[in-house]
């Protein structure tokens, strides 16, 4: 488990070979930097670690949304944690039916429940474990909960200048693109004069994050591939919210949005996402050059 986050002296974890996101999803917590979600390098109905200490003290069963055009759970489960680092602190998470029950004492990396397919995601979504910090009198509403700082270092130098590469997996729901260009957490952007990690769901969310090391000036842009993606509204520790500009991706002529994470333990991958559920069909290894207009 690699420490990457932290919000009132409670610190988030990722497993090995996962990776996470600040602001690639379309729900509040996340455009106000108060959520997280950590994804473990996993499948649906596979058991999840924690990626937090604390000691269970509440689990609700919610029920899902049953208007998606693909098979979700019919339900989902809010798990509360009362912080081990700061017991005034009370942890959120979603999207994990427990294992454990309330008393149950949990380290990171210990099993905390399994991974479902909540309604509230997309068909491209992915499994993973939505975490907030919040107050023990008001844990559970879509609102509230404190600002997340990231830990994990930035170590990429120069912004992407192309988006080619290879399919290294391919399904109906989106395909994965290793690019050619090798960087080492995540697609870099640059943004005045440095450059910033995307955390990203673009530009279908219309909006998207940047993990960068000093504080960019609002209204600033954002350019990926030397284009113009957006700019700077918000300034989050070391984070920023930017609005996306008018721009449209394409893989082989079609329409699709990216879908880019932060990785710590391995090379970035990017997510091609098609309109509609198998619009877009690429076949492994082939090579894809994604264009930005």
């Amino acid at each position: 488990m690699k420490l990457i986050a932290t919000s009132e002296d409670v610190n988030i974890y990722c497993p090995e070979g996962g990776r996470f996101s600040f602001f690639n999803s379309p729900y509040l917590a996340h455009r106000t930097c108060v959520g997280i979600d950590v994804y473990p390098r996993s499948v649906f109905g596979d058991v999840a670690p924690s990626p937090v200490r604390g000691e269970v003290v509440g689990i609700r069963r919610v029920k899902g949304s049953q208007t998606k055009s693909f098979e979700v759970s019919s339900h989902d489960y809010a798990i509360l944690l009362s912080s081990s680092e700061n017991p005034e602190r009370w942890i959120k998470i979603l999207h994990i039916e427990p294992l454990v029950k309330i008393g149950d004492a949990v380290e990171p990396g210990e099993d905390l429940g399994t991974l479902l397919r909540s309604g509230f995601f997309n068909f491209w979504t992915d499994p993973h474990i939505h975490v907030e910090i919040r107050e023990p009198s008001d844990p559970l509403r879509a609102r509230g909960g404190f600002k997340l700082e990231r830990l994990m270092e930035l170590d990429d130098t120069e912004a992407a200048k192309d988006l080619s590469g290879i399919v290294v997996e391919s399904k109906p729901e989106y395909s994965l693109i290793a690019l050619n260009d090798k960087f080492k957490q995540g697609i870099p952007a640059e943004m005045e004069g440095q450059i910033g990690i995307l955390d990203a769901g673009i530009p279908h969310y219309r909006w998207f994050g940047v993990h960068i090391d000093t504080a960019p000036p609002l209204g600033g842009a954002v350019r990926l591939c030397g284009r113009k993606i957006g700019l700077v509204k918000s300034v989050y520790s070391n984070t920023c919210l930017a609005e996306c500009s008018n721009l449209l991706f394409r893989a082989n002529n079609k329409p699709v949005g990216l879908s880019l994470y932060l990785y710590p333990f391995s090379n970035p991958l990017v997510k091609i996402i098609p309109r509609k559920l198998g619009e877009l069909t690429l076949e492994k290894f082939e090579e894809v050059c994604i264009t930005l207009s």
